[in-house]
């Protein structure tokens, strides 16, 4: 009886004291909730090499109409990097960017000797302006059918621009292309597959911008497959526009041929193409803009906005 009741004497004053070493039961920790979206706004604009539907080459004028966008990300398309004389051999690229105070990516699609020694190289193909950093760019091949070549066949050309953009704290891969102009369609077709199969090798859930000149209707057989990974930004927000949002030519437009895609399911906020009778006459081409939505992963926060 002595030790019997020793013992629960014991066990009463350890549970009463909390005895170092005695297991306790602890709430589990609640999973981490993923950051909210962040809303950026990516635009296309075919520039033209910087000349208007006038034919004058005016650089300022191009950077106002970008401006008018408010884009966090535009996708260019016809950009000369001191490409000859319409453009003044400058690098529209660079000077678009200084005049935005945008940070810059650019690849070419022909890449040609200067006309004198010393000089740079003549280049023109699509580039990118962002607000936000650009973690990395890679300038993807093509199939292409050459304008510079007096004979030539669809082989792989390069001109299709990836920049990885860090858009505060959603890593976006945001692509940039150009795709064949003729009338036959079986370059097109031949472009969509190797776009299919390029932005296919991004990891699964990150998100995917594809911004520019189709040379084609939505509704166009050859573009059909890009609509199985991609939807078309103005599609998905035209019930709240209201617009055919036709882009090409600038004035008096009859076709859509201008395109913001995303990522097949990402939120699309609003969609529209530029219409100020002021801007239009920057470029033969109206630019298209759209404002989505962007996921942040878990362990993620927005970032400060980064100018």
């Amino acid at each position: 009886m002595r030790w019997t009741g020793l013992v629960a004497s014991t066990l009463v004053a350890a549970a009463a004291a909390g005895v170092s070493g005695a297991p306790t039961a602890t709430a589990a920790a609640p999973p981490p909730t993923a950051p909210p979206p962040v809303v950026a706004r990516f635009a296309t604009y075919n520039i033209h090499a910087g000349a208007g539907s006038d034919n004058v080459y005016d650089l300022d004028r191009t950077a106002a109409t970008i401006r008018a966008l408010d884009a966090d990300v535009v996708g260019i398309e016809e950009a000369d990097v001191h490409w000859g004389d319409r453009s003044r051999f400058e690098d529209t690229v660079v000077e678009l960017g200084r005049r935005l105070g945008m940070r810059t990516g650019f690849a070419p699609i022909y890449s040609l000797d200067p006309l004198h020694a010393g000089d740079p190289r003549r280049e023109y193909g699509v580039a990118v302006l962002s607000r936000y950093p650009i973690a990395a760019l890679e300038d993807h091949d093509l199939t292409r059918l050459s304008t510079q070549d007096p004979d030539p066949v669809p082989a792989p050309a390069p001109g299709f621009l990836e920049a990885t953009v860090q858009v505060r704290g959603a890593r976006t891969h945001v692509y940039v292309t150009h795709l064949d102009y003729r009338g036959d369609p079986s370059v097109r077709t031949a472009q969509v597959a190797d776009t299919r199969r390029i932005m296919a090798q991004d990891p699964a859930g990150e998100d995917q911008v594809l911004l520019g000149d189709l040379n084609a209707d939505a509704s166009a057989p050859e573009l059909g497959p890009l609509w199985q990974e991609l939807d078309d930004a103005w599609a998905v927000a035209r019930t709240r526009v209201g617009e055919p949002g036709l882009t090409f030519p600038a004035v008096a437009p009859v076709k859509r041929i201008d395109f913001v895609t995303v990522r097949r399911g990402t939120p699309v906020l609003t969609a529209e193409v530029l219409s100020d009778p002021a801007l239009l006459a920057a470029s033969d081409h109206r630019p298209v803009v759209a404002a989505v939505e962007l996921h942040v992963p878990r362990g993620s926060a927005p970032a400060a906005d980064s100018p």
